[in-house]
């Protein structure tokens, strides 16, 4: 799935023209207006909807689904992140478009605004530094893009990938109905190897675009060549990837399980030595590059 964030003045309207530019299953993301009560008459909980306005804190459902009778629904909750709805979307669309989000570690579209002198308050833009993703486009005013192209480029964008999805792609395999076993490998970041060690708060991701593709590909290729080895899909995440995320997956669709579980470790094994991924890692003391302690 191809993530894409919109920030500054006129990201709402970006994200509503471009959507109808993709093809394929486009979600979008935009942030809700919260209201509460106070105490006279109707307001609007959490969530947004209505409710009888009362004095006494009413704890929010985790998820509230309305359902209108024409079929359209909409989705609210309070317990997830973006990173949590980004897992829930990647295996059922192509792309997902969020407006006015600095915070999402995703390619990201940064709109300025007017930043003239006496220009109106709220008319400007986040500067760079508050934006967490890659800053992959930068114009003034949404005039001022040229969206045709940008839904071209989209593709090319870092994608959004999850276990779900590949197993998803290896289940649709043609070779599937020959296929036994599916075994599948997630690699994390580890926190800590032990109670004393400072815990790591993040890593720090980077790859040589086309030569680690095609390092991955010369070994999905090899595996692929194995007896009984039908169909090998190997991603590695890049950027910053934080404590407990996941970093790289390894999925292999064979015709029984110790076919799969040889060449998923072989896969993951060969991916760690042969491909040119650098990992800097934060922990609560220090960051540093590992290759340059090795």
């Amino acid at each position: 799935m191809q993530p894409l964030s919109v920030v500054g003045p006129g990201a709402d309207a970006v994200v509503r023209s471009l959507a109808t530019r993709l093809e394929g299953r486009v979600a979008t993301v935009r942030a809700a207006e919260r209201e509460t009560g106070t105490g006279e008459g109707t307001g609007v909980a959490d969530g947004g909807l209505a409710a009888e306005a009362t004095s006494e804190p009413r704890p929010d459902p985790a998820t509230t689904v309305t359902l209108s009778e024409d079929g359209t629904w909409s989705v609210s909750g309070s317990d997830g992140t973006f990173t949590d709805l980004l897992e829930t979307l990647a295996p059922t669309h192509d792309y997902v478009l969020a407006a006015g989000f600095t915070r999402l570690r995703v390619p990201t579209v940064r709109l300025t605004g007017d930043t003239d002198e006496g220009s109106d308050a709220g008319s400007e833009g986040p500067n760079e530094e508050e934006i967490a993703g890659d800053i992959v486009e930068t114009a003034i005013n949404p005039e001022d893009l040229d969206l045709e192209a940008l839904a071209g480029r989209i593709d090319s964008f870092e994608p959004y990938v999850t276990l779900e999805e590949l197993v998803a792609e290896a289940k649709a395999s043609p070779m599937a109905e020959r296929s036994g076993a599916i075994a599948t490998f997630t690699g994390r970041v580890r926190v800590t190897d032990s109670p004393d060690d400072d815990r790591t708060e993040r890593l720090v991701f980077e790859k040589y675009d086309g030569v680690a593709e095609n390092r991955m590909d010369d070994i999905r290729k090899r595996l692929e060549s194995r007896d009984e080895v039908f169909e090998v899909l190997l991603h590695h995440r890049s950027g910053v990837i934080e404590a407990g995320e996941d970093i790289v997956f390894v999925v292999v669709l064979a015709g029984h399980r110790k076919q799969a579980f040889r060449a998923v470790e072989d896969g993951i094994d060969q991916l760690k030595e042969e491909v040119p991924i650098f990992k800097k890692e934060s922990t609560e003391s220090e960051e540093f590059w590992l290759h340059e302690r090795e």
